[in-house]
């Protein structure tokens, strides 16, 4: 516990590794889904082109048929994906990190001669999302724990609740990343990206400030799509795909063009030439946050 009197539990750096690594963990076997393969963009147009926008944007579908097939092999060569493979390779997975945790209990018991408590905390995300087996994971994972002897279990608040004494502590800076701290978004690989997040912040205070009465919508409209643009450039994934390398190019043009996007509107509001369209375009590709309001920026941070 802090001294402020918060809990702390400290993240199990083994569980980490073996369910989010992308080099050892789980989701990286060659017979899960592929990710970044998708309909939306892999098939001709002629025959996509009814399930997407009608400008003929291409769009994730959350269709996808290929395989992992090997981390060494280029996007266009993966195989085709079969779920029943897919769904074997679940069960060896949970399995496995059954054995593996009550090994790491029992080791554990050993050297401490307590109950110790493994905490394994992952972004929600990797479950479906980036690791689309990854739900079946859990499900199975959890009806085998079920059946242990050695494994059960519990909420923070129930491990609480189960102390007699506690240790008083002051956590240092750290991170869920490699090394324990910040080194994976900052690094020689994404480092030019935050000279540009440093001045949209500045300038999206600025322009907040000035604007914070306007009653004007379409100066509402501009700024709080200016601010969604902030907020996509920022998204820690971009760096952190940059260091791993897994799809470079994907994740500097996607920063780029969230840049573009905020300096685009910064230029049409401040010279007071507002294309209509290209906000209505804006608007609608970068949708997020709907009851965003620009005006959260003008406040002092203290």
């Amino acid at each position: 516990m802090t001294p402020s009197g918060v809990f702390v539990f400290a993240r199990d750096p083994e569980s980490s590794e073996q369910v989010w690594s992308a080099m050892v963990g789980y989701p990286g076997d060659p017979r899960y889904r592929e990710f970044y393969r998708d309909i939306g963009f892999d098939r001709e147009m002629e025959y996509i082109k009814d399930y997407i926008d009608p400008s003929g944007v291409r769009v994730n579908t959350g269709i996808k048929y290929h395989r992992i097939t090997s981390k060494s092999l280029d996007a266009s060569q993966k195989d085709y994906y079969d779920i029943d493979v897919a769904m074997e390779a679940v069960e060896e997975h949970a399995r496995d990190f059954l054995h593996k945790k009550e090994k790491q209990v029992k080791r554990l018991v050993d050297v401490m001669g307590v109950e110790p408590v493994i905490v394994a905390p992952f972004d929600a995300e990797l479950f479906g999302h980036w690791w689309f087996e990854g739900v079946f994971f859990l499900k199975r994972f959890f009806e085998l724990v079920n059946e242990s002897r050695t494994l059960k279990l519990v909420t923070a608040s129930e491990v609480i609740d189960t102390l007699e004494e506690v240790q008083i502590v002051t956590p240092a800076d750290s991170s869920w990343g490699a090394g324990g701290y910040y080194e994976t978004w900052l690094n020689g690989t994404n480092d030019w990206i935050y000279r540009h997040l440093h001045e949209m912040v500045e300038r999206m205070v600025e322009l907040a400030r000035k604007y914070y009465d306007s009653s004007d919508p379409l100066t509402e409209r501009v700024l709080n799509q200016m601010l969604r643009e902030l907020f996509l450039a920022q998204s820690s994934d971009w760096a952190f795909i940059m260091t791993t390398r897994t799809s470079v190019e994907y994740a500097e043009n996607r920063t780029k063009l969230h840049i573009k996007r905020f300096f685009d509107l910064y230029d049409q509001l401040t010279s007071g030439n507002i294309n209509k369209k290209v906000l209505e375009y804006y608007e609608w590709v970068d949708a997020i946050f709907p009851e965003i309001n620009f005006r959260v920026m003008a406040r002092d941070v203290v």
